[in-house]
């Protein structure tokens, strides 16, 4: 039997998107895709288990059944995606949908519930009008269920090549849905090779513990881990946006992350990643978090003349804003002091940010000097522009590190080093590498302060940020100033009086054909 491979799988969820194209935007209907892939990959185990427990049972069926009930997960006849597929002519197919969600969910509910007791699939409704008329809609997802028929998409694990595959085709689908949802990409995906960067300057040990609080699908978080090089690591999420944190959910037991913690809410006013009453502390920290996000913090609710302050970050139970408030219109150091604070002795942190983090003032500045006081920043790197989906800016990326030994700070300038695309800049490995062994050799005490690469790379002493007044902008540091080459004045003057006497010879001729014609 010829195995499945990679390209197969993907080519074939990428064409079942075509359902929906033209017809639904890709950030709604990505949610779509991604459910019913989900829900066909946990129908093709079921059914590769319930073979191999027949064939061990010599075909006692009740036997294998009671088998089938302690595997990873119980799926409900009706929710299988045969069971579905059979009746994708019925009227109500779209309900028939939701109810086999429900009843799967049900049927798990200590994987596919949150601790909140909310159910992965609650946001997303198979029977809306989102997918157009009821005829529009039951034609669309009959298409649907035809293209997950395919033996393209025959998901069992003995016909694939490879045990990721499936977590594989995820993150094909959900990368190429961010680079069609244009502005709203951003909300859920950080690009691959960003992800890659951050998870080799932050690298893990075996056995720690990675948390990304600001999560989206995940796909970041599950890169830390990746780079671990061993199984044995932990992965904490948490992610504010409901369709979001389902995709983070369905996104770890594709890769096979069944243990893995990802929590719903939103991350600075009711953190839920926590032990006891205190947060929970990690050996790494990740996040992309949203640029520069307005009225992050306090939370007035308002019912007359009367005013209740559910959340105020002056009085944050978890005090992680001692350093100082961050501006409301501005959430960038919230995040960042969050991070800090779940970092236990030990820890790092690696983390995306819009530019003007590295020298905004006012409050910003004051909580920037502090961190850079308690000597936790390690590293600034400033990435190429048009890099992230929804926005052209270029960004930066700062590593935080509590068991940093020198006072030194590392300046990268990598914004030139890129590999230019129609509709995206993307990183090279060549340029990851360059950045991630530049930081290397600086945490390896290899740099003298100065100079270390021109025009990319420069350690600053801790009295060189202090006489700049803890402003971290990169060109203050790493001097990038291209000089203009010299102008040879002689020889430009030979070639204009080259140009002139030309000149001159055109001008006679044309006088002559003038002459001819008159």
């Amino acid at each position: 039997m010829t195995k499945i491979t990679q390209k197969d799988i993907n080519d074939a969820v990428w064409k079942a998107c075509d359902t929906f194209r033209g017809s639904i935007d890709p950030s709604v209907y990505k949610d779509y895709v991604l459910t019913m892939l989900f829900l066909k990959y946990l129908s093709d185990v079921h059914d590769d288990k319930m073979e191999t427990y027949l064939a061990k049972y010599n075909g006692d069926a009740e036997r294998a059944k009671r088998a089938m009930q302690h595997e990873r997960f119980i799926v409900p006849e009706n929710s299988h995606f045969k069971y579905l597929y059979d009746h994708r002519n019925e009227a109500n197919i779209g309900e028939l949908i939701n109810i086999a969600l429900t009843d799967l969910e049900e049927a798990n509910r200590e994987k596919l519930y949150s601790e909140d007791g909310a159910g992965i699939f609650q946001n997303i409704d198979f029977n809306t009008s989102k997918l157009g008329e009821p005829k529009d809609k039951n034609t669309r997802l009959k298409n649907l269920l035809l293209d997950f028929n395919k033996d393209a998409l025959n998901l069992r694990p003995s016909h694939l090549d490879g045990n990721d595959i499936i977590g594989g085709a995820y993150e094909y689908l959900i990368s190429n849905f961010a680079s069609d949802a244009g502005k709203k990409a951003g909300e859920f995906y950080t690009p691959s090779e960003v992800s890659t960067l951050l998870a080799r300057l932050t690298q893990s040990k075996p056995g720690s513990r990675i948390c990304d609080p600001t999560c989206g699908s995940a796909s970041l978080l599950i890169k830390a881990g990746q780079e671990v090089g061993s199984a044995n690591f932990s992965l904490f999420g948490q992610e504010a946006n409901g369709s979001t944190w389902a995709l983070a959910v369905m996104n770890m037991f594709l890769h096979g992350f069944d243990n893995a913690t990802i929590r719903w809410g939103d991350t600075i006013r009711n953190p839920k990643l926590k032990e006891g009453d205190s947060l929970m502390k990690f050996d790494t920290v990740v996040a992309n978090p949203p640029f520069s996000l307005d009225k992050w913090g306090k939370v007035e609710d308002k019912e007359g003349d009367k005013t209740t302050v559910s959340y105020d970050p002056e009085t944050d139970k978890y005090n992680r804003f001692w350093r100082g408030v961050p501006p409301k219109s501005k959430g960038d150091w919230a995040f960042i002091s969050h991070m800090i604070e779940t970092l236990n002795e030990q820890g790092k942190a690696g983390v995306v940010v819009p530019h003007g983090v590295l020298f905004r003032g006012s409050s910003e500045g004051k909580i920037r000097q502090k961190t850079i006081d308690e000597n936790l920043l390690e590293a600034v790197i400033g990435l190429p522009a048009n890099l992230f989906f929804g926005t052209g800016i270029p960004a930066a990326i700062m590593v935080f590190n509590k068991a940093k030994t020198s006072k030194n700070v590392l300046f990268i300038d990598a914004s030139k080093q890129y590999e230019s695309a129609k509709n995206q800049n993307r990183l090279r490995e060549s340029d990851i590498e360059h950045i991630v062994s530049t930081y290397r050799e600086f945490t390896a005490g290899k740099f003298m302060s100065g100079v270390v690469e021109d025009k990319y790379s420069y350690v600053a002493l801790p009295e060189e940020i202090q006489e700049n007044d803890f402003n971290l902008n990169i060109p203050r540091y790493v001097d990038t100033f291209e000089e203009e080459a010299e102008v040879d004045i002689e020889a430009v003057q030979q070639e204009i009086g080259k140009l002139e006497d030309e000149l001159a010879n055109v001008q006679a001729e044309m006088e002559v054909y003038l002459k001819q014609i008159m």
